[in-house]
């Protein structure tokens, strides 16, 4: 790890790590592969559809719905009646081409901006150009987007199903972990639909569990807002507690919703809140970025908690992204302990910067073992969670 300009006079790490954590990173390209694109289709790119605008029958114009989150913030989504359309839009607006972003998720709008969508199908021609201005004028600091996580039903319930999915399965996820990930409401074993792994307790947390149902054999959650919710920009803020313990590795992160179209790690990945094992003094927490050209510890840095404090305890942990640059904060948004911009990566070679590319979505995982954090002994608790009070959006 290397200091950074916007470190704030934090220590780092200076690489005792870092042959374990560059390899625990490459192999996230296949966790991220296999997780989120399916290693049975390939990964591949999608259908090209880069100077395609022949053809008699043009697609049709997308539909532009929006709906309302917080504060005049909205939602958009968009859709085609074309059989196989695909869309491409832009924020700023231009005319959008095939080499602008293409749609794949709901995304969260919270500034002024001018959209503009078109639609095209392999063989056929470009749709005409769905356009609609948004003009909240909304103002910086402003809460536009949240799960509260609330729950009064007066049992554990199931997580907004608008905004979180899962990844599912065991197989080591790229990384030899151990956990086998289960939905909500999951009976295939070691699932246990009586004792879910992710569920919004009556406490008004989001509890994610990792338990060992049996002797070697242990069940844990990976929720995720891919094609459900998307942001781009903003504070993100998480109030999380997690548990510390040899083989424990709880995170929240979030990768590029073109995953599906560059793959990983082209489609960008930002590491908000990450730990493994158990509390140490000084305890920590690490803040990365990845991105093509820069995959292991080279953008990643620690925060080290003050003392007495650890990440057993309630802490918030914030990522401000706005254009050409990613920070990092843990409880005060106005004293980032890192900041990434475009020239963090001037000095590596074959980097490409991905965080302007569009939309990200969110996921919280709790693993257990792997190559980072070993694997569990006779000290690690079962069960063990990690809590999560809110997960927040704000205007920069």
């Amino acid at each position: 790890m290397r200091r950074n300009e916007g470190q704030m006079g934090l220590r780092t790490t200076p690489g005792d790590e870092a042959a374990q954590r560059q390899k625990r990173h490459w192999v996230r390209s296949m966790l991220a592969v296999w997780a989120m694109v399916g290693l049975a289709t390939g990964c591949s790119g999608g259908t090209s559809m880069s100077g395609t605008t022949g053809g008699s029958t043009p697609a049709a114009t997308p539909t532009i719905a929006t709906a309302a989150a917080q504060n005049g913030a909205e939602i958009v989504t968009l859709s085609d009646t074309t059989t196989g359309a695909q869309i491409y839009y832009t924020t700023d607006g231009s005319t959008p081409t095939t080499n602008s972003a293409q749609y794949q998720a709901p995304f969260l709008v919270a500034s002024n901006i001018t959209l503009k969508a078109m639609a095209m199908v392999s063989g056929g021609a470009a749709s005409t150009v769905a356009t609609q201005s948004f003009a909240a004028n909304i103002a910086a600091g402003t809460l536009v987007w949240s799960d509260e996580f609330t729950n009064t039903t007066g049992a554990p319930a199931q997580p907004n199903p608008t905004v979180w999915g899962y990844d599912t399965g065991a197989g080591g996820w790229g990384n030899n972990e151990l956990e086998y990930y289960c939905a909500w409401g999951a009976t295939g074993s070691p699932c246990d639909a009586s004792n879910p792994n992710a569920y919004v307790g009556t406490d008004g947390y989001l509890h994610i569990v990792a338990r060992q149902p049996s002797a070697g054999v242990y069940s844990s959650a990976r929720l995720k807002s891919q094609g459900l919710f998307s942001l781009q920009y903003g504070r993100l803020e998480i109030r999380a507690m997690v548990p510390e313990a040899q083989g424990l590795w709880p995170a929240v992160w979030l990768l590029g919703n073109n995953i599906k179209t560059v793959n990983w790690p082209a489609c960008g990945e930002q590491d908000v809140l990450e730990r493994v094992g158990p509390a140490l003094t000084p305890d920590w927490n690490a803040g990365s970025v990845h991105g093509t050209g820069f995959t292991g510890t080279n953008l990643s840095t620690k925060y080290y908690f003050p003392s007495g404090e650890t990440a057993a305890q309630w802490h918030t942990y914030g990522m401000i992204w706005s254009k050409g640059t990613v920070a990092y904060y843990i409880d005060d948004p106005t004293h980032p302990y890192v900041t990434y911009t475009t020239s963090s990566i001037s000095s590596l070679g074959g980097s490409v910067w991905p965080f302007d590319a569009g939309g990200n979505f969110l996921i919280l995982n709790l693993a257990v073992g792997g190559q980072w954090p070993g694997s569990p002994d006779a000290t690690t608790p079962f069960p063990s969670e990690m809590l999560v009070d809110y997960v927040r959006v704000y205007t920069n």
